[in-house]
């Protein structure tokens, strides 16, 4: 997508059809880190073409590590044995924070002089609960900033190889998974200890099924314990796949249970189903509270809505704790617009430090849509408006932010025009959002 500021979306009578998904933002940046890791050549096939992976793209060459185009989505990635090559180096990371924390874990504990920061987002996102956990274990960081946040410097620590590390779950899982991804280099046999309720969980499922497939096999207690075992480091599995995203398949299923109350629908998503890792799955089970009617294959969804959602002709309101999936929270969030009352998100804290303060800025979004819309520290509470007609020709600011651009899209379904504003956000995970998204609608 060219830069533009703004997208006017016309009124979108009803969506149908099948939409082919990008590869997953978190899979792609865990696959392509274990290949420059591992030892041998790994080629990663359906690989997502965006921001985030572009910069994890850009790091691993900056550090010395081959990453070769083999046509679209594929990459093979020539394993570096466990040690990169360049031991000094200045990387920006843009605001991938799936770059950024897993990298400040690997390269804190290989050793090396490095600085890493990122857009000024990125600089207010806190880290300090990664550091202090690699602190403990000798690491050398400091704040070349505000302390806490990025950007840091690493140079070389003395690791203490094996042992304990303990780590907080209660802001973001990212830490414990850039923690569990780095710990195979030393490797000692480590026990990682969760401080706190682990948000996100299955986002760490997803780093220990990576982990797996690359030959480190974690073993957990729960949520609270995971052991890394002695290893002699990753090991490539020479060819790998990408799951599509769940979460950008969210919008779509969504889209296919609200066209569906006026006759609309269904939508298919190809590249996800019932063998999936990923935990956004999961929104399947929010669509179908909310009255959506789903079918789910090995590798495919498909979401209407169901008869009674079709005979009140709304969607049913919802209380549900998002906490194990706070992206596709989102698309629920606009969802409870077409809702026979409020609904509510809880244990959306996590939404805080994320690309925007996404708890605020969804909240001045839905008003300006019409709802009422209650905030609080870890929850939100959407009322659509009385009359059930949202107010058209709004301009919905996206913060720079992916997902608010693309969750907010869903409101055109309501029969309203709505205007993105820098909708180029989108190519943070998903460049070609609106026109997929236009290839399935009709006017």
């Amino acid at each position: 997508m060219t830069a533009v500021d703004y997208l006017d979306l016309a009124p979108i009578r009803r969506v149908r059809g099948t939409v082919k998904l990008p590869g997953s933002k978190s899979i792609s940046n865990r696959i392509l880190l274990l290949a420059a890791l591992a030892e041998g050549n790994t080629r990663i096939r359906d690989v997502l073409e965006s921001d985030d992976t572009h910069y994890m793209l850009q790091a691993l060459h900056t550090l010395g590590v081959r990453c070769e185009s083999e046509g679209a989505r594929t990459v093979l990635v020539r394993g570096a044995g466990g040690a990169f090559a360049v031991r000094r180096a200045e990387l920006f990371l843009g605001n991938a924070g799936t770059v950024f924390r897993p990298l400040t874990a690997v390269l804190a504990i290989m050793g090396g002089d490095y600085r890493l920061s990122g857009v000024p987002r990125m600089h207010e996102r806190p880290i300090s609960d990664l550091v202090e956990a690699l602190k403990s274990l000798g690491a050398d960081i400091e704040y070349l900033g505000k302390p806490g946040y990025p950007p840091l410097a690493l140079r070389p620590g003395i690791i203490r190889a094996g042992g304990a590390i303990s780590v907080r779950g209660t802001v973001s899982s990212q830490y414990l998974t850039s923690v569990l991804l780095a710990l195979p280099l030393t490797r000692a046999k480590t026990e990682v200890v969760v401080e706190g309720e682990l948000i996100s969980k299955p986002y760490v499922e997803i780093t220990l099924n990576t982990m797996r497939r690359f030959g480190v096999e974690v073993a957990r207690e729960g949520w609270s314990a995971f052991a890394i075992p002695e290893t002699s480091g990753y090991v490539s599995p020479g060819e790998i796949y990408v799951e599509g995203d769940a979460s950008s398949a969210s919008y779509f299923l969504a889209a296919g249970a609200i066209s569906g109350l006026s006759g609309g629908g269904p939508v298919r998503v190809e590249g996800v189903g019932r063998a999936s890792i990923q935990g956004d799955v999961r929104f399947t089970e929010i669509l179908e509270r909310m009255g959506a009617r789903i079918t789910m294959g090995h590798n495919w969804i498909e979401a209407g809505a169901g008869n009674e959602a079709v005979k009140r002709g709304k969607l049913r309101a919802i209380d549900a704790d998002f906490n194990h999936i706070p992206d596709a929270a989102m698309t629920a969030a606009v969802a409870g617009l077409f809702g026979d009352g409020p609904t509510t998100l809880r244990h959306i804290g996590s939404w805080r430090v994320k690309e925007t303060d996404r708890i605020a800025a969804m909240a001045t979004e839905l008003r300006k849509l019409g709802a009422t819309v209650e905030e609080g520290t870890d929850y939100l509470r959407i009322t659509p408006p009385q009359s059930s007609i949202l107010n058209p020709g709004v301009s919905i600011d996206t913060y720079d932010d992916h997902r608010i651009a693309m969750c907010f899209s869903l409101a055109a379904l309501a029969g309203v025009t709505v205007r993105i504003n820098h909708p180029g956000c989108v190519a943070k995970t998903f460049p070609e959002y609106f026109a997929v998204l236009a290839g399935i609608s009709e006017h």
